[in-house]
């Protein structure tokens, strides 16, 4: 089994922060980019893919940043130093962000790592379950849409177009969304 490798973006102005975090985060797993800028940032996060974003907190820019970043599947975590915690860590939560104090432990930080992999994970299997449902829901909705042009045109019930549509996919070596889309254009160029 081939080692997973995440591709990590760190935002700090503050170069022990960035130093520590990259002695932590060792590659090839880890695949860090490293920006100050935080309008540099929303453009690097809209280009890539990111498992981990990491912002150091300075100011409340820093914290809108955050904010928006959560909305990507990336795991956001944020850190603050000790006097702000309490006050950003439960405004963080609310938009599933990790935080962390600073100046912050290596062990601490590399098992809060650990943690944002784990979450990143499960998000992309939520994600990849969502996907499948979606696809499942508009293959019902297709069926379901030629079922009623064969009701409505055929004078066919329910069960007799499910049968239809049944009975030629498998005639036809085809799904039955195949024969459901097929149905669906023919009554489309009627028109």
């Amino acid at each position: 089994m081939q080692p997973e490798y995440h591709n990590v973006l760190l935002v700090t102005k503050d170069n022990k922060i960035s130093s520590k975090i990259t002695d932590i985060l060792v590659r090839p797993i880890f695949n860090i980019s490293l920006t100050s800028n935080f309008n540099e940032a929303r453009r690097i996060i809209m280009e890539q893919q990111y498992s981990i974003i990491i912002v150091d907190f300075n100011d409340n820019f820093d914290l809108d940043f955050s904010f928006d970043a959560a909305d990507s599947s990336a795991v956001v975590i944020l850190i603050v130093p000790a006097n702000h915690f309490d006050h950003i860590s439960f405004e963080a939560e609310k938009y599933g962000i990790l935080t962390v104090v600073k100046p912050f432990d290596t062990f601490y930080f590399y098992n809060i790592i650990k943690i944002a992999l784990a979450v990143h994970n499960k998000i992309k299997a939520l994600s990849s379950q969502t996907i499948k449902l979606q696809e499942k829901m508009e293959e019902i909705r297709l069926i379901n849409k030629a079922k009623f042009i064969l009701i409505k045109e055929n004078n066919m019930t329910e069960e007799e177009a499910h049968k239809y549509i049944e009975k030629n996919a498998m005639d036809n070596c085809v799904t039955k969304v195949t024969i459901a889309k097929n149905i669906i254009n023919r009554c489309s160029n009627n028109f």
